[in-house]
């Protein structure tokens, strides 16, 4: 296992800076997902990881030992891409047996490690068939077992589930995390799918033009974002600007929709201009009751969207607009009457303010 460090890297191309002082560290055994739009810089960093560019600075470390200068070769990387690159005549054995034919390994050896990589990857029993005989989570297995079959000390995968439908996509994130877990492996996996990252990552790394806005577990990446940025792209609609009050000895916050009490508003200070944020889900729905209490507040469903497994509800309140994701095991109707509360625990409150008022 090997633990991974960049530290101050910087990659430009020409006048285009792509990565600017980027900080980051993968403990050895640690699957982590840099995640962001396109054109961050999530796959140059991965390139820079395997030597296939070099850093204009900064240093990229394998268990402290710089990597400068040191050949893709010699660094003992995989690389696992959104395209197979599948060799179409050749069978699933000698296509997963490539890397170590090309390497001279005995065919003794070779036998016993492709058995047993098959094993793992679950393909025992497809190893006589080509790729066109395949389905496409099939393939990106084989892929996978080609890689791990030279024993890399980092894995590193660049989109590899974006070629495969919805239902694909899911089984083949719980394989790769089972396959990870067991084998330990440092692993890197670039993603635009916040899905994805959530469910494969120890860490995630959320990445804007070339800089990292956030590096932390996918619960704090969630109920916790550092920036309005970060919020959105993980899909916070309910952010609002606020100010830091006091209400009655409580820690509160004034809202768009009157005042809230909140569990911290962190070092701000009376007056402070903060953003606020609560995810859809932790707004609890119920029948107008015609009273309002702390965190409870009067509004009317503004609409209703149906997902089948559930339904996301737009609650109008005092001229703003509260979204609310349900199970489905009801539906209210637009122009319903209704009352939300809010948990004040659940409320997370930004450690800066912004300008970007509430959004739907």
């Amino acid at each position: 296992m090997t633990n991974l460090l960049l530290r101050k890297v910087g990659k430009s191309f020409g006048a285009f800076e792509a990565l600017k002082g980027l900080d980051l560290e993968v403990v050895s055994g640690e699957l982590v997902a840099l995640l962001g739009p396109s054109g961050c810089g999530k796959t140059t960093t991965l390139r820079l990881i395997s030597g296939l560019e070099m850093p204009t600075e900064g240093q990229v470390l394998f268990d402290s030992r710089d990597m400068s200068g040191v050949e893709v070769q010699q660094r003992n990387v995989g690389m696992v891409f959104q395209r197979y690159v599948l060799f179409p005549h050749m069978s699933v054995e000698r296509n997963v047996s490539f890397g170590l034919r090309v390497r001279g390994t005995p065919r003794d050896e070779i036998e016993q490690r492709v058995s047993e990589i098959l094993k793992v990857v679950q393909l025992e029993e497809f190893r006589f068939r080509f790729p066109s005989q395949l389905s496409g989570g099939q393939m990106q297995r084989v892929a996978i077992a080609r890689t791990l079959i030279t024993n890399p000390s980092v894995l590193m995968m660049d989109e590899p589930l974006a070629n495969l439908d919805t239902k694909l996509r899911g089984e083949m994130r719980t394989f790769i995390r089972s396959l990870q877990r067991r084998l330990k492996i440092t692993t890197v996996f670039v993603t635009h799918d916040q899905v994805e990252a959530m469910e494969l990552a120890d860490r995630v790394a959320v990445m804007f033009s070339g800089r990292i806005a956030q590096y932390a577990a996918p619960q704090t990446i969630y109920h916790r974002p550092a920036s309005v940025e970060v919020a959105r792209f993980i899909g916070a609609p309910n952010l609002m600007e606020a100010k830091v009050v006091r209400n009655g000895g409580a820690t509160a916050i004034s809202t768009g929709f009157g005042t809230l009490e909140v569990g911290d508003v962190h070092d701000h200070a009376d007056g402070a201009s903060v953003t606020a944020m609560i995810r859809p889900e932790a707004v609890i729905v119920g029948p107008d009751e015609g009273a309002e209490a702390a965190n409870v507040r009067r509004g009317r469903i503004a609409k209703v969207d149906f997902f089948g497994q559930a339904i996301t509800y737009e609650i109008e309140i005092d001229g703003a607009i509260l979204r609310a994701d349900e199970m489905s095991n009801r539906q209210l109707k637009v122009d319903d009457p209704v009352q939300v509360r809010l948990e004040r625990e659940r409320i997370w409150v930004f450690p800066g303010g912004g300008h970007h008022g509430m959004q739907a």
